[in-house]
């Protein structure tokens, strides 16, 4: 609570210039508020700014009806969240403290004058991230878990809002948090839940049903065309959803999980240029989500595309799980690869309850002190096994190969080896898994045999399968199933797929570099390419 008291407290060294107000006044409509009205409801659709001409806003505690932080925003101050740039939903609710007049600029018109006037935007746009980022710091976000420890649906929800920066809270059965919860919204007490808002209960809880409650999972009218559909939002994706927005395309980017691909579930990037002392991948693929909103870029998810097709006057139909249908004159492929399944016995039924397929601080919370087993010789198991180890008691490496030499960043090798909690274990490979409710202990198979050994969580981290059973054939690819583009499909743009139209960036694509910086350079330069398809 205390730190989003200091977020607000810094707005006031972030003022808004005498233009910027001049031209918020003439784009809005001035609007008085009596004491205890609410000008945002949790779950209400972010459909307006407030710039305060006098009076005082406060952020409510929705369980209690008390002011949740300390500091409220005054004179001279604005009300707005993130979920502005993208047309989602309030996270937390606010009201008048007194009387309190306003002025409302409407979304569409607030975009329009941001992309108007850049030095307002960026002000505007650096608070907004900094208020977000203070409630993930802080826990103090309106979507609350219950049982996150045992339940394997509550935990999903959980990974889902981690890696979307959707800031929740999450308490432990049996805990007084979780009593609080239960007799607000007449559950049992020993009863895994979800919960938005104050009483609004998610029955059968599912990233979609979450995101929908967000504003994240939005309705796309069928009549509505797009210049661009980007399928994938991990660096490449986005990358291009930032070209595209400032290109003036009309894009969108889908995903079927959350914000950074691959590269989200990546603990600490060092080798990023302009990150001397590292970055999560969530972190800096998130801040290119906000840039590419800036730009106007949509983003849209959890959605997956089922399927796409050549209508006959050139353009794409995309058709996702969900039965919705959209219409797009070019088709950016950045869906990226996917850790590899094992082929070990009841690796599905574990999966999510000490099986997992990223390493970050979700995981990370339920391998305090324990002993932890990450399989894989990549750039990703060794930042992986590097940030385990600063929780777990031991970290095994399990390596199928003699070396990691071929595989690894030299840097990151010569860590691993150095870091006393991390053995490395060559030509192991894990050959059976144990627990009923979720994974207790692994046998390894090695030169010398078998052995079990005790572990609270196993992290996959091996090969790479490419996301392309989508396209329905209709580009070529390689024997791998990565999609062949320039030379190697027949066409002159270097990014371009067999298919005109249908471009492919980011580890997706064959003979790419698979490494972050190299996605992001893609994905900024095929913009170029889809900008003289669409406007040609």
């Amino acid at each position: 609570m205390e730190t989003i008291g200091r977020d607000l407290r810094e707005m006031q060294r972030i003022p808004l210039g005498p233009d910027h107000i001049a031209a918020i006044r003439n784009a809005g409509t001035t609007r008085q508020y009596a004491r205890g009205a609410y000008l945002a409801e949790i779950g209400a659709p972010a459909d307006r700014f407030f710039y305060v001409e006098h009076g005082e806003i406060e952020v409510v505690d929705p369980f209690t009806g008390d002011r949740l932080v300390p500091s409220t925003l005054g004179p001279g101050q604005f009300m707005a969240e993130v979920s502005l740039l993208s047309g989602g939903s309030w996270s937390m609710p606010m009201r008048a403290a007194a009387d309190t007049t306003v002025v409302e600029v409407p979304r569409p018109a607030m975009l329009e004058l941001m992309a108007a006037v850049p030095e307002m935007s960026d002000i505007i746009i650096t608070v907004l991230a900094a208020r977000r980022r203070r409630q993930l710091e802080s826990g103090d976000g309106m979507l609350v878990l219950v049982g996150e420890e045992s339940d394997r649906a509550i935990r999903r929800i959980a990974e889902f809002a981690a890696r979307n920066r959707i800031p929740y809270r999450s308490y432990a059965i049996g805990s007084e948090e979780a009593a609080d919860v239960s007799t607000s919204c007449g559950t049992g007490p020993d009863a895994p839940v979800v919960v938005f808002g104050r009483d609004l209960v998610v029955a059968d809880p599912t990233p979609e049903k979450v995101a929908r409650l967000l504003g994240l999972d939005q309705d796309l009218p069928e009549d509505d065309a797009f210049d661009v559909l980007i399928v994938g939002a991990g660096p490449a994706g986005v990358a291009a959803g930032v070209y595209a927005g400032a290109e003036g395309l009309k894009a969108l980017v889908v995903d079927d999980i959350a914000i950074g691909g691959q590269a989200g579930t990546s603990s600490r990037i060092e080798n990023y240029m302009g990150f001397p002392t590292g970055i999560s991948g969530a972190d800096l693929v998130w801040r290119g989500e906000i840039q590419a909103m800036k730009f106007g870029t949509r983003f849209v998810m959890p959605r997956r595309v089922a399927a796409l097709e050549q209508l006959p006057e050139g353009d794409y139909c995309a058709t996702f799980a969900n039965g919705q249908r959209i219409r797009t004159a070019a088709v950016v492929v950045a869906t990226g690869v996917q850790y590899r399944r094992l082929p070990l016995r009841r690796l599905a039924d574990l999966e999510g309850s000490g099986i997992y397929y990223a390493a970050t601080e979700n995981e990370a919370r339920f391998c305090r002190h324990g002993e932890v087993v990450v399989i894989g010789g990549g750039n990703s198991a060794g930042q992986a096994a590097m940030f385990l180890s600063r929780v777990a008691r031991r970290v095994r490496l399990l390596v199928r190969g003699p070396t990691l030499a071929t595989s690894m960043s030299h840097y990151l090798s010569s860590r691993l080896e150095a870091d006393p909690a991390i053995t490395i274990e060559y030509g192991a490979h894990v050959a059976e898994l144990h627990g009923d409710d979720a994974l207790r202990a692994v046998t390894i198979r090695d030169a010398a045999g078998d052995r079990t050994v005790d572990t609270c969580a196993m992290f996959v981290m091996v090969g790479a399968a490419p996301n392309t059973a989508w396209l329905s054939d209709l580009v070529a690819l390689d024997d791998k199933g990565f999609v062949l583009t320039g030379e190697a499909a027949g066409a002159t743009s270097t990014y371009a797929t067999s298919r005109p139209g249908i471009y492919a960036v980011g580890d997706v694509r064959a003979g790419s570099t698979k490494r972050v910086a190299s996605s992001v350079g893609e994905g900024s330069v095929v913009i170029a390419s889809v900008w003289d398809h669409v406007r040609g």
